[in-house]
């Protein structure tokens, strides 16, 4: 420890592992400064520079110039996609809580209630969840088409890894069982399709949110043969799949640095007009409903579910949800129907954090027998007899692993299935399934 800087970071629970300075206890980021002298980079929210540096530091921050050129771009509407605070909930006016709830925030409504409510907000998971969630069948679809990324016959120099390539498979694998996959034949336009119109200059692109370094839509170009790719990511990342996209002949790729919360889709120029297959495998809590909204957005004054538009270009749509703990109730797609069946902006940000304990689980137990509800419900309810009056925090100690984690699962499909609705009722033929067992 003597050799570590030894500024304590509260967040890690640990202390700075870099390198003191000569004849100090601290390194050159926190030494002679207290957290008071501090604040956040208005450019950058995400580091924090001295009081005294702030006026310096703003003119010369690595992220000026990329915001700045961003703002310029036809296609930025800060908050486009955002979503609406709802002024009232099931119960009355709002709770006043802001529109980003943290997970420490969320654990306090949930260690804030009572036991009895408590108990009742578990049983109205559960009968939700057997209400709503009864056709969530499990789709491992691995294609032919696929076969090379299987077997590992592509380039040595593309980052390879069993776990995520069988995953991307399945994503295409049941986007082409849907039949979704059956306009795209090397990006040429199939006789006797008229969804693309007359123009046989027209080509289908892929869209893919939350792109990462972009390896997804690098095995539908392999696999499939799209010609035209969008990519859409905040982030800056090395070692991405651009090189190798580009390599390929007459494959057109455009990567768009931006927040799909002020991404107006409809204003990109080179998009204007194409039909395109949107995709996503890791768009985190509420990216996933951004993507939805800039996908299907909606008239001015009209409520989510209302009217979406810009049907006629979103060809198919294909969403890996993950880290429902992140969802925030400003972002949901479906608030209305949650709210309509009971479920307040409270519940629902419990919910989200319930959806953590989808992993307590021992990765080694096999959870697929208890993952009947009403069996599950039974057999809590009996055990939660001799609960009374107890406090939340002793009966989710009481909880053993497989219980929590079965009731996270049912949040997780909850969440997902209300995102569902809200497709079915923008006019899409839609499914939720398990892609991976």
């Amino acid at each position: 420890m003597a050799s570590r800087c030894q500024f304590w970071l509260p967040k890690k629970n640990r202390f700075c592992a870099v390198a003191p300075i000569n004849d100090s206890k601290f390194c050159g980021n926190h030494s002679s400064r207290a957290d008071g002298d501090m604040v956040p980079c208005p450019v950058d929210p995400s580091h924090s520079v001295l009081r005294e540096n702030l006026q310096g530091h703003v003119k010369r921050c690595p992220l000026l110039k990329q915001t700045q050129s961003l703002a310029g771009q036809p296609f930025y509407q800060k908050g486009i996609n955002a979503g609406e605070e709802d002024s009232m909930s099931a119960n009355g006016p709002d709770s006043g809580l802001s529109d980003s709830i943290s997970s420490e925030m969320k654990r306090n409504i949930v260690y804030g209630m009572s036991g009895d409510q408590f108990h009742r907000l578990l049983g109205k998971i559960r009968a939700l969840h057997d209400l709503i969630c009864k056709d969530i069948q499990d789709s491992y679809q691995i294609k032919e088409a696929c076969n090379m990324w299987i077997k590992g016959e592509i380039d040595r120099k593309i980052p390879f890894q069993e776990k995520h390539v069988l995953q991307q498979a399945s994503i295409l694998g049941n986007l082409d069982e849907f039949g979704v996959l059956r306009n795209y034949d090397g990006g040429q336009q199939r006789e006797g399709n008229r969804s693309y119109g007359n123009d046989a200059n027209v080509v289908p692109a892929v869209v893919e949110f939350g792109a990462g370094r972009g390896y997804l839509t690098q095995m539908l170009a392999d696999c499939y043969g799209i010609k035209r790719v969008f990519l859409v990511e905040r982030k800056s990342y090395k070692l991405k799949a651009d090189r190798s996209l580009r390599q390929k002949e007459s494959l057109i790729l455009e990567r768009l640095r931006i927040d799909i919360e002020d991404l107006n889709l409809n204003a990109v120029e080179s998009l204007r007009h194409n039909p395109y297959l949107a995709i996503g495998k890791h768009l985190c809590g509420p990216a996933t409903d951004l993507a939805l909204r800039c996908c299907l957005t909606k008239q001015p004054n009209q409520a989510d579910t209302e009217q979406c538009r810009d049907k006629s270009k979103l060809k198919g749509l294909a969403i890996a949800t993950c880290c429902h703990h992140l969802c925030q109730w400003k972002h949901y797609t479906n608030k209305r129907y949650l709210l309509e069946l009971g479920i307040t902006k409270e519940e629902f940000l419990a919910i989200t954090w319930f959806t953590s304990w989808a992993v307590d689980a021992n990765h080694s137990e096999d959870i697929s027998d208890v993952t009947d509800s009403k069996t599950f419900l039974q057999s809590s309810e009996n055990e939660s007899d001799g609960m009374i009056g107890c406090t939340v925090d002793e009966i989710v100690k009481s909880m053993n692993p497989v219980e929590r984690a079965v009731l996270g699962f049912m949040c997780k499909e909850i969440i997902d299935m209300g995102r569902l609705m809200w497709l079915k009722e923008c006019g899409l033929e839609t499914q939720l399934v398990n892609l991976v067992v």
